[in-house]
C-alpha cells in the first residue's frame, strides 16, 4: 500500500480533475487539525511552493476558539499576526472520504522561525535527537472511542444526555455484536485504508457502542499525523452517515474509558536491528540494557509527563481500578494491570504504554514518550523490580495522579520538562492545561444540578 502521494503525483491528479481541493492543515494544541481549504490549481501553482499563512492565535485560544491571555506567541498586544505554514511535500494523501480532496500537513514558522511551541515541532525535536544519537523510533497508537447513532446536531440540542450507543450490548470483541457497527465502521476502514493509511482491524471494546482502531506502525511522526487524520475521518464519516463519534477519555461515568495505548521499540540508525532485543541476553525476556534504560527513563519521568497523556479534567476520570486503565507505575510482561506492559519478542519485542487516553495529543504524547526513554539511555536509569499479578492493589507502587490539580502540579514543578522541552514549551502548556482545569472548576455541571436544584 503507498503511504502517500508525491507532488508530482498530486499535480497530475489535479490536472486530469482527479483533485479538486487540497486541504493544508497543522495541529493545535488539542491535536485538532486547523487549516484550509484551496482550489486544488490555485494550491498548485500558488501555494504548493510557498505554503500559507494562519492566524496565531490557533495555537494561542482555547477549543471555542475564544482569544486566552497569558500566552507569549500570540495576544491582543502583538495584534495576533500570521503564522506561515511551511508544507511537507511528505505528508501529501488523498483523503478519500471527501469528494477529490487531498491533504497536506506542515509545520509553523513565526518571523522564519519554526514555532517550537507547536506540538508538530516539539515531537521532531525529539526524533532529531533520537536520530542523533543513532537511533530510529518505531512505535504505533491503538485508539478507543465511542460509536452513537445521533448525529452531531441532536447530541448538541439534546445537551449529549439521550445519548444512543451504536450497540445495545458490551461488545469486546464480539463478531455478532460489532455487526450492528459494520455499516459504519466498513466504511471508515475502507476510506482510510484508501487515503494511505495501513488498517491492521477494528473490534468491538468493553462498553455500549465502544471501538477500537489498529493501524500498522510507522515513525513517530508519520504515526502522529495519521493519528490526527483517523480522528478527522472517523469524525466526518459519522457526519455524513448522521451519526457521532467521541474520543473523550471517560465520555460517561457508568462506561469504560477510552484510551490510546502507545507501542514503542527503540531501532538502529537504519532501522533494521530492534535495538531492546538481546539474544545473548541471560533474562527470560532477551531484553538489552538499552530496553531497561529506555523502560527507566519512562517510568521515572512518568509523573513529569503525565498531562501530555491526560490534558484535561474529565481525562483523569479514566484511572480507576480493574477498568484495565492504570492506577499505579509498574511494568511487567503481557499483563493489563500495569502501566507499562511489554509485549512481543525478538524483532517484535517493544513496550506498550496504557497511560494516555484517546483525547491525547499524539504529537505531545509521542513527544513525551521518546524524550524520557532517551533521558533514561542518556542517565543509565533501570527500571524497578518487574511487577507480578494485579498492579491495582499492590500497596508498594507509585500511584499515579488521580486528578489534573495533581497532574499539573507535578509538570509545574518538572526539571525534567524544562530541561527537555525548554521553558517556552513548558510555560505555554503550563498555562494550556491551567486554562482548561480553572474553566472546569468554574462549570455549574448536570450532576450539581441534579443534586442540588431542589433538594439543599
Amino acid at each position: 500500500m503507498k503511504l502517500h502521494i508525491t507532488k508530482d503525483e498530486l499535480i497530475n491528479l489535479v490536472k486530469n480533475q482527479s483533485i479538486e481541493t487540497v486541504i493544508t492543515a497543522f495541529p493545535d494544541m488539542y491535536g485538532r487539525l486547523v487549516g484550509k481549504r484551496f482550489d486544488s490549481n490555485f494550491f498548485i501553482t500558488d501555494v504548493l511552493g510557498q505554503g500559507t499563512h494562519a492566524c496565531d492565535y490557533l495555537l494561542g485560544s482555547d477549543i471555542d476558539m475564544e482569544t486566552i491571555p497569558g500566552y507569549e506567541i500570540s495576544s491582543w498586544e502583538k495584534g495576533y499576526g500570521d503564522l506561515h505554514l511551511k508544507l511537507d511535500t511528505n505528508s501529501i494523501r488523498i483523503a478519500d472520504w471527501l469528494d477529490k480532496t487531498a491533504i497536506i500537513i506542515g509545520d509553523v514558522e513565526q518571523n522564519h522561525k519554526i514555532v517550537s511551541e507547536s506540538p508538530r515541532s516539539i515531537l521532531k525535536k525529539q526524533i532529531e535527537l533520537a536520530k542523533s544519537k543513532g537511533f530510529q523510533i518505531k512505535l504505533a497508537s491503538e485508539l478507543e472511542f465511542y460509536v452513537f447513532d445521533n448525529s452531531y446536531q441532536d447530541a448538541k440540542n439534546d445537551s449529549y444526555i439521550n445519548m444512543n450507543p451504536s450497540n445495545r450490548f458490551r461488545e469486546d470483541y464480539s463478531l455478532l455484536n460489532t455487526t450492528k457497527e459494520e455499516s459504519y465502521m466498513s466504511l471508515l476502514r475502507k476510506h482510510l485504508s484508501n487515503s494511505g493509511i495501513e488498517v491492521e482491524c477494528t473490534k468491538g471494546e468493553w462498553s455500549l457502542g465502544q471501538q477500537e482502531i489498529n493501524v500498522k506502525y510507522s515513525d513517530p511522526l508519520t504515526m502522529a499525523d495519521n493519528h490526527s487524520i483517523i480522528k478527522q475521518a472517523a469524525k466526518e464519516i459519522a457526519y455524513q452517515q448522521d451519526m457521532s463519534v467521541t474520543f473523550m477519555s471517560k465520555w460517561d461515568e457508568n462506561s469504560a474509558g477510552s484510551s490510546m495505548h502507545i507501542h514503542l521499540s527503540l531501532w538502529d540508525e537504519k532501522g533494521n536491528t530492534n535495538l531492546f532485543f538481546n539474544p545473548s541476553s541471560n533474562s527470560e525476556l532477551k531484553i538489552s540494557d538499552h530496553f531497561k534504560n529506555f523502560l527507566g527513563g519512562w517510568m521515572k519521568y512518568s509523573p513529569d509527563i503525565f498531562m501530555f497523556y491526560s490534558p484535561y479534567p474529565t481525562s483523569f476520570k479514566r484511572f480507576v481500578s480493574e477498568s484495565f486503565a492504570p492506577t499505579k507505575i509498574s511494568w511487567s510482561m503481557d499483563n493489563r494491570t500495569s502501566t507499562y506492559r511489554i509485549v512481543g519478542e525478538e524483532s517484535s519485542l517493544r513496550i506498550e504504554c496504557r497511560i494516555p487516553g484517546a483525547d491525547a495529543n499524539p504529537y505531545l504524547a509521542f513527544a513525551a514518550s521518546i524524550a524520557a526513554g532517551i533521558k533514561g539511555i542518556e542517565e543509565k536509569i533501570d527500571p524497578p523490580k518487574m511487577s507480578k499479578g494485579d498492579s491495582y492493589n499492590n500497596s508498594s507502587l507509585q500511584s499515579c495522579p488521580d486528578n489534573i490539580g495533581k497532574g499539573l502540579k507535578l509538570f509545574e514543578k518538572s526539571k525534567f520538562i524544562s530541561d527537555v522541552f525548554g521553558n517556552n514549551v513548558k510555560d505555554h502548556y503550563n498555562h494550556f492545561f491551567s486554562i482548561e482545569k480553572s474553566l472546569y472548576e468554574k462549570a455549574v455541571t448536570d450532576w450539581e444540578k441534579n443534586r442540588y436544584f431542589e433538594r439543599i
